[in-house]
């Protein structure tokens, strides 16, 4: 924490800890009786003996502010925090589960804000009975529905983000997501919420105290002394001033130090921030649910995939058909234009779809390290957790999102094995280093205590693949990892999947990409996409030298990187999947399109040795 963040902090903070400690010591300090009366000095002014004077019943004045301070903030901070905790929770469960739980957490809690809050207050007053216990039950009740909508549109925000579903790949447990992930990035507002919440349910119990429902006379209460000095305020305004005052001063206070901390704590705002992130385990699922023996030398074998977006008036397939296989130490890749469902594909094998995306049809064959084959399509998110992060790995397009700005790299790093493993706090920190090492970091030390924003794009794009290798996983499934960074990183990342290619040995890679020339680099097949089906799918030296498919063919002469003499632009856009033309889906884009192309759909046909395509004009392409 900077100097400047504490001379910030140092004032509110101050004050606020000045009454607290004074409020706690007040049966400790010598100070009058603050229930005694001595109707004969009844309103005499402030003296030696009554800095503050005294009341209508000859009370001190300060011992009763001083006292008074104890109900009001015993009351309010009560109130608040219990509040913040049920609020908090029902917020978090609501915004990442969705659905029923959101129905029975923030939209029932949500029934409480259509009563007013001050009628609410005298219903559970006049049912209970005045008192502090009463007041903290009210209170509670009143402001529970307004943390839970808070941390719900907070959670819903964070929940889309990157990095939350990079904690999902990692295989981590839903309320180790919550706790560890989206907790600390919903804190900075909640931190508000609550200083507001206080300084509301301070006014609120003096308001009640001031209507004799709240603190039972005669203990005194910063409420119940606006209420008497209301009485005598032509004769004596000052018995008027000092409540209102302490009341204030409180409230303002709360408000400075919860907006300095929010700032403080969120790394994003002040280049430093606290290790949320704790130390605690859980022990993954003993196993699977497909115990069949293990078939073929195929690490993963997809056949027929299909996925539709279900939440339309009529299932919109964005995906369709797709058959391919990944080998022990082979790397495939997957090409095509923006929209074509190679990122969709990916997803659908590690379980994670977006709502309202779901699979229709297929399989996909995973071979376990325990010698048996799993359906990656049809496990529930259990088994699919147990296998994220373990055996299989993702690693998205963009770091700056998929890494959590509040947790220090080498957490993160080290949160990828402790989801796992059983090890220490001390062991993981250790492995995330030596991991940080592996990845190309000179300094892995120092720099696992940064946090993302502290990195460049290059470094943050080997931090989440130090995550995503932290468990040695069979199958990698890269995308588009090196599209937002510059040439001289590409090349930089690209070794390194290289030499973690050559290292593991056995690992096998999906590599999503729309970068040609990455392809020819990296890859020893590769699977041509456009609009959610496969045209074309072979070898690599095979597919570039010979395309057997007009769309790779115009996919290699639009690079740069081909072999074309005059870069060529493909004509038209990739049709929408509620749009898809009959027959050939490329047609409407293809000069060597026939009306035979748009008669029917071509399924997929050998073109050599492992080679096929989804053409009808195939050889002629060839020949020409």
């Amino acid at each position: 924490m900077s100097k400047a963040g504490l001379s910030s902090l140092a004032g509110p903070a101050g004050l606020i800890a000045g009454v607290v400690l004074v409020a706690l010591a007040a049966p400790l300090l010598p100070l009058a009786d603050p229930v005694k009366m001595d109707i004969a000095h009844r309103l005499a002014a402030p003296s030696l003996a009554h800095p503050l004077g005294q009341d209508e019943y000859g009370r001190d004045v300060l011992s009763r502010i001083l006292w008074g301070s104890r109900a009001s903030l015993a009351v309010s901070v009560s109130s608040a925090l219990i509040a913040a905790v049920i609020g908090t929770a029902l917020g978090l469960c609501g915004g990442y589960f969705r659905g029923l739980v959101e129905i029975l957490t923030v939209r029932t809690s949500e029934m409480i804000l259509c009563l007013p809050p001050l009628l609410l207050a005298l219903l559970v007053v006049t049912l209970l009975g005045p008192g502090a216990g009463t007041l903290i039950l009210a209170l509670m009740i009143l402001y529970t529905p307004g943390y839970a909508r808070v941390v719900y549109a907070q959670t819903l925000a964070v929940r889309s983000l990157d990095f939350v579903t990079a904690q999902e790949v990692l295989g981590a447990h839903p309320s180790r997501i919550l706790a560890c992930t989206i907790l600390p990035n919903v804190m900075p507002p909640l931190l508000v919420q609550i200083s507001l919440t206080i300084a509301s349910a301070m006014v609120l119990e003096s308001g009640l105290s001031f209507l004799g429902l709240g603190v039972v006379p005669p203990a005194p209460s910063w409420g119940l002394m606006i209420r008497s000095a209301r009485a005598t305020m032509d004769h004596a305004p000052l018995l008027l001033l000092w409540p209102c005052l302490a009341l204030t001063g409180m409230i303002i206070a709360l408000n400075l130090l919860c907006d300095r901390l929010r700032d403080m704590l969120d790394p994003r705002m002040a280049g430093a921030g606290a290790p949320w992130l704790g130390g605690w385990t859980e022990r993954v699922l003993p196993g699977l649910r497909t115990p069949s023996p293990a078939a073929g030398d195929a690490l993963l074998r997809v056949d027929g995939l299909s996925i539709a977006l279900t939440s339309a008036s009529s299932p919109v397939r964005l995906v369709r058909d797709v058959s391919l296989s990944v080998a022990p130490g082979e790397t495939l890749a997957l090409v095509g234009e923006s929209g074509s469902g190679k990122t969709l594909t990916g997803l659908a094998l590690l379980g994670l779809l977006p709502p309202g995306v779901e699979v229709v049809g297929g399989s996909a064959s995973f071979a376990a390290r325990d010698g048996f084959q799993v359906d990656l399509l049809h496990l529930s998110e259990p088994e699919h957790r147990h296998l994220r992060g373990d055996q299989i790995s993702m690693v998205f397009q963009d770091a700056s999102a998929s890494l959590d700005p509040v947790h220090r790299v080498g957490t993160q790093v080290a949160e990828a094995i402790r989801a796992h493993r059983t090890v220490t706090a001390f062991s993981a920190r250790e492995q995330a280093v030596a991991l940080l090492q592996e990845v190309g970091f000179p300094d892995p030390q120092r720099r696992a205590g940064a946090f993302p924003h502290e990195l460049s794009g290059g470094q943050r794009q080997r931090v989440m693949i130090a995550a995503a290798i932290a468990n040695h996983p069979r199958l990698l499934i890269a995308d588009e990892p090196t599209t937002a960074l510059d040439t001289t990183i590409q090349r930089q990342i690209l070794d390194l999947f290289a030499s973690l290619k050559t290292r593991s040995g056995a690992m096998g890679m999906i590599f999503v990409t729309h970068n040609l020339a990455v392809v020819t680099e990296i890859a020893d097949r590769v699977c041509v996409m456009y609009a959610g089906q496969i045209v074309e799918h072979g070898p690599v030296a095979d597919v570039f030298a010979q395309p057997r498919h007009p769309y790779t063919a115009a996919l290699l002469e639009s690079v740069p990187e081909g072999d074309a003499e005059r870069l060529a632009a493909i004509p038209g856009t990739i049709p929408a999947p509620q749009d898809l033309p009959p027959g050939c889906s490329f047609a409407p884009r293809c000069s060597h399109a026939i009306d035979a192309c748009s008669a029917a759909e071509p399924g997929l046909e050998a073109a050599g040795p492992g080679h096929v395509t989804r053409c009808l004009r195939w050889r002629e392409l060839v020949a020409a």
